[in-house]
């Protein structure tokens, strides 16, 4: 195959409706950071781009990423199984929070693209995106908020406490050194920016 059989119009026509942390924008930024990964782990760059313009078409559901797999299998129906399948894997092992995991290269590779789109810049633009159509709080003390602690109600959630409890663990859980390279100038963005946030709220800067 030379050539993914879902092509990017194609693909956006399947995300109506996502908020603006999920919209197609981050399908194309999965897609490139996935992209660029796989080129350089040596994974199949169409099993990576087909995943990856696939991983969140049924994001509106609590189990995406397995409801993913499965419309996934059947968008591709009548393609060979070994493809499909490699694809429906990928999908379905690139959730932080569930499992399964991720066995394939092809499939650590958008689970690391996956995970580098909520870190750095777009990371913290994607948490204040989500909290503001939420309601939450701007800012809660970085001490306030304990990472092995019970999650926090809806209301109490803040983008703090997503840095604190997800966002600042991705660096830790990537598969591929080229992620992993990556993420390490995000990770080092997204602290500095909710130590500085935090100083301007308590009038240090």
């Amino acid at each position: 195959m030379k050539a993914s059989p879902i092509s990017i119009e194609m693909a956006r026509q399947l995300y109506d409706g996502a908020d603006a942390a999920h919209q197609f924008d981050h399908v194309l930024r999965v897609l490139a950071l996935a992209e660029r990964i796989a080129r350089a782990e040596g994974a199949n760059l169409i099993v990576v781009r087909t995943a990856a313009l696939l991983h969140d078409v049924e994001r509106h559901h609590p189990d995406h990423h397995l409801r993913g797999a499965q419309r996934a299998r059947q968008l591709l129906s009548g393609y060979p199984a070994p493809f499909v399948e490699a694809v429906a894997h990928a999908i379905e092992a690139h959730r932080f929070r569930a499992g399964p995991t991720p066995e394939t290269l092809e499939a650590q590779c958008l689970f690391d693209a996956d995970k580098l789109d909520a870190m750095g810049a777009i990371g913290v633009a994607r948490a204040f995106a989500y909290g503001g159509r939420h309601g939450q709080r701007l800012w809660v003390p970085l001490s306030s908020v304990d990472p092995e602690g019970p999650e926090p109600s809806p209301s109490e959630h803040t983008p703090v406490h997503e840095f604190v409890r997800k966002l600042a663990r991705l660096r830790d859980v990537l598969y591929t050194a080229t992620a992993r390279r990556i993420a390490e100038d995000r990770h080092a963005f997204m602290l500095a920016f909710y130590q500085r946030l935090e100083a301007e709220v308590e009038g240090r800067a």
